[in-house]
């Protein structure tokens, strides 16, 4: 049986995948959540017509030739307007923020005075509208400036709050259940003895499950025994998870038995098996109302197959729509054999060349097990199924590490 494309398997795990429903935060919660709705401006801003600088509120007529001497009627403090008219010959001191007085049309910088008791002197020129910031600039009451499916950056939680929302709607963050599978496992800190590994692949998992905007649910670790498994599944359907992950077990050995229980227990199998290099059997299919997959066992083939397609689903349950796949152009810095029927991500380290290219250069060593590479990795190389034989310098597609 031919094995799936990764781009086909992709599509099959997030296709029609309904996002999490709304939830009101506050703008201190909001951080990295998804918008659920369109958010509009509750006001103009500037709302009025304000000094761009500290300095004085003139009428340029009267300062179009300098030095020009002015009389200094009031003040107009940030968050203070001045209650009076600036007629000819006249000047009010003004800062930054203050609305621009009535009759004044231009702002003469503090830099540019000379101030005597209630007179002041102006020593260089300003034309209309200088250093003043006309009312709506920035944007008007009603415009639409945040739309649903963008991720809350500061950036934009910056702009929510001066657009006059306390609040905003944000989709719910998916609950990402995390199985670990194996006799050989031990936790981090223990004294495993000879026969042990030390578990990572779970710790791995939830730290990409947060970045990506889900909440990990740990199930803990499962023995290599269907009644064991089984109790382990039905914690697993009692977490109410968006998506159930288990690690391990998905292979063909005869104690690789994740599938069977699972089938037993309700799990309709969408696919298993890809035709990538490393994550060959990856597994995929619904669990109820969960979206379950099963990633391979060997921590590095468990981490890059999260990065392709678990995290995709949580931005799909989470309601984004700015996703960024990572990929780009790059330069290749060794020579590459050609390739087989799968496709492959090499873990590479990155350079600049002196013209600004991107190098990337794959290790030496690419076995699934290694996570001490996978840390120094800072890109994938990108080798398509029946890739030819490269030499250094060709343009390859990269993807640059974010987990």
């Amino acid at each position: 049986m031919a094995l799936l494309p990764v781009e086909e398997a992709l599509r099959r795990i997030v296709e029609g995948v309904p996002p999490r429903p709304a939830e009101r935060v506050p703008l201190d919660d909001a951080l990295d959540r998804v918008l659920a709705e369109d958010i509009a401006a509750r006001r103009t801003q500037p709302p009025w017509d304000t000094s761009a600088m500290d300095g004085y509120a003139v009428r340029a007529a009267d300062v179009a030739t300098v030095p020009a001497r002015l009389r200094v009627i009031g003040a107009a403090p940030a968050g203070h307007s001045f209650q009076g008219t600036v007629g000819p010959g006249e000047a009010v001191r003004i800062f930054t923020g203050a609305p621009l007085p009535d009759g004044a049309d231009a702002i003469v910088i503090q830099e540019d005075t000379e101030r005597a008791g209630d007179e002041v002197t102006v020593l260089e020129s300003s034309g209309i509208g200088r250093f003043v910031r006309k009312r709506g600039l920035d944007f008007a009451e009603g415009d639409v400036l945040l739309g649903a499916g963008r991720r809350a950056d500061p950036r934009a939680i910056a702009l929510a709050a001066a657009m006059n929302h306390a609040d905003l709607s944000v989709h719910g963050r998916p609950r990402v259940a995390i199985l670990s599978t194996g006799d050989e496992l031990a936790l981090p800190g223990s004294d495993p003895g000879p026969e042990k590994i030390i578990a990572s692949n779970g710790f791995g998992l939830a730290a990409i499950v947060r970045r990506a905007g889900g909440i990990p649910v740990d199930l803990g670790i499962a023995a290599d025994d269907r009644e064991a498994l089984a109790g382990a599944v039905a914690k697993a359907r009692d977490s109410a998870a968006d998506v159930l992950v288990t690690l391990g077990g998905a292979s063909v050995g005869e104690h690789d038995i994740v599938q069977d229980v699972l089938v037993a227990e309700g799990l309709s199998l969408d696919f298993w098996k890809i035709a990538m290099r490393p994550g060959k059997p990856l597994m995929f299919g619904m669990f109820g109302a969960s979206r379950f997959l099963g990633l391979p066992g060997n921590p590095v083939s468990a981490m890059i197959t999260a990065r392709l397609f678990l995290v995709p689903l949580i931005h799909a349950l989470s309601g984004l729509t700015e996703t960024r796949s990572g990929e780009t152009n790059a330069r290749l810095g060794a020579d590459l054999g050609e390739n087989d029927q799968r496709q492959d991500y090499l873990r590479a380290m990155s350079s600049i060349d002196p013209d600004g290219t991107l190098v990337v250069t794959p290790f030496g060593r690419q076995d699934s097990s290694m996570l001490a590479t996978l840390a120094r990795a800072d890109a994938l190389i990108i080798r398509p199924p029946f890739a030819p034989a490269a030499k250094a310098g060709e343009t390859c597609r990269a993807l640059l590490m974010d987990f």
